[in-house]
């Protein structure tokens, strides 16, 4: 059986920290209430993916105003290199898209190769680099995926 994707709110709050808490160091990990009060703004959103009733991974965004962002996407690290981490960008992807949006645009740490490769195969492409952003001092890229290219919904 394949992963599912399901919408949740703030309720899921404890369970998306403990896997952002897996899936990331402890300087980079969300907490629940963090994590829930990003759900109750407007616009914000979650996607969980399960298999056999096993949460595997979730993702944040928000869509408001023709774009879209991704907040985090965090995989536990027994389920990496699974396809998860790709089910949730799609999934994202189109949920942003009925939402009204245009364009995706996300951050992600300059050296973390695996996740720019799952980007560009989307189609992102880089439009700025912010030095030193995160707290180990690295550098993000930003980057834009055009959701009218990329999503038929």
């Amino acid at each position: 059986m394949a992963a599912l994707i399901k919408a949740v709110g703030a309720e899921a709050a404890p369970l998306l920290a403990e896997i952002h808490a897996e899936a990331f160091t402890p300087d980079e990990a969300w907490g629940q209430n963090a994590i829930a009060m990003m759900l109750g703004l407007p616009g914000h959103f979650g996607l969980l993916a399960i298999k056999e009733d096993q949460p595997l991974g979730f993702a944040l965004g928000r869509a408001q105003a023709g774009e879209a962002e991704i907040l985090t996407i965090a995989v536990r690290p027994r389920v990496r290199q699974q396809g998860i981490g790709r089910l949730l960008v799609r999934a994202l992807m189109t949920e942003a898209a009925q939402r009204g949006a245009a364009e995706l645009f996300l951050e992600v740490a300059e050296p973390n190769t695996i996740a720019l490769a799952l980007y560009t195969s989307f189609g992102a492409r880089q439009l700025g680099r912010r030095p030193r952003y995160y707290a180990d001092g690295t550098a993000a890229l930003i980057l834009r995926i055009d959701l009218a290219d990329s999503v038929k919904i």
